[in-house]
């Protein structure tokens, strides 16, 4: 009698986990090589940049407006 097969073989897995660190060590490269991380630092400080400054304003416009709303009240 054939038992059926169940789950995977040691050798598919292995190769299957070969594929995988292969696959990341490809994407370490590429990522190390293609400066994305500091891409990604640069995205980062200009979107902090970006955010001060959207702050400041709005900040001067509430104030530019409580400035005229109390001129109108006097």
């Amino acid at each position: 009698m054939f038992k059926g097969n169940k789950g995977i073989t040691l050798v598919a897995l292995i190769i299957t986990i070969i594929v995988l660190l292969i696959l990341a060590g490809v994407s370490i490269t590429f990522a190390l090589q293609g400066n994305i991380l500091n891409n990604a630092q640069t995205a980062v400080n200009e979107y902090d940049n970006a955010s001060t400054n959207e702050a400041e304003i709005i900040n001067f416009i509430n104030k530019t407006i409580d400035n005229k709303i109390q001129e109108l009240n006097s």
